[in-house]
């Protein structure tokens, strides 16, 4: 078991975890707005699937993992309850073992910023593994205008662009908002949304 992984086995046991909103990420509807989110996309640390969901029912073919089981029971019961096709399983994002190799896009919302620097690498290529050539990476973590109030990593755009390029060409990244029900600001922290291409 990764080190980054052992907290969030417990943290969907009881109440649910503070990045539990019920609701699609904002930056979610936006990328879907966008018309950013289309093919075959992989939710990568999908949680309670609000996101999945919010993706495939509009029109995506959806494929959502996350490390936590109970995590997946809850997005498989909230997919069955809106009535939404999208494919789930256990994963570790530090492998994505088994997963196709095809995806057109990868959606990352807070699973970045819980990794180590040793860890990043192997995340970096695990995800680049799955995406088809000209596929696209987009990456939701806090960003270092966040406050101190403890929560996740806080992550520099420079951070984000040395730890994925190599796979992945860096298109850009651009200041938003990662809800959530903790820290500052009405549990809207400053995040950063990253986008790269797969080479």
């Amino acid at each position: 078991m990764e080190p980054s992984g052992k907290r969030f086995l417990a943290a969907y046991e009881g109440d649910a975890p503070p990045w539990v909103i019920g609701h699609a990420q904002p930056v979610v509807r936006e990328l879907v707005a966008r018309g950013a989110l289309r093919g075959r996309v992989l939710d990568v640390g999908c949680g309670t699937g609000e996101n999945a969901v919010y993706v495939a029912r509009h029109g995506a073919t959806v494929t959502a993992i996350d490390y936590a089981p109970r995590a997946v029971e809850q997005a498989r019961a909230l997919a069955e309850r809106e009535g939404v096709s999208i494919t789930l399983a256990v994963g570790d994002a530090l492998s994505l073992a088994g997963l196709p190799t095809d995806f057109d896009v990868a959606l990352d919302t807070g699973v970045f910023h819980v990794f180590s620097d040793e860890e990043r690498p192997r995340y970096r290529d695990a995800v680049a593994a799955r995406l088809a050539p000209g596929g696209t990476l987009f990456v939701v973590c806090f960003s270092e205008r966040e406050p101190a109030w403890g929560g996740p990593r806080r992550v520099t755009r420079e951070e984000l662009r040395s730890s994925l390029e190599g796979p992945f060409a860096w298109e850009g990244a651009e200041a938003t908002r990662y809800e959530n029900r903790m820290g500052s600001d009405g549990g809207a922290a400053h995040a950063w949304l990253a986008t790269l291409r797969r080479l």
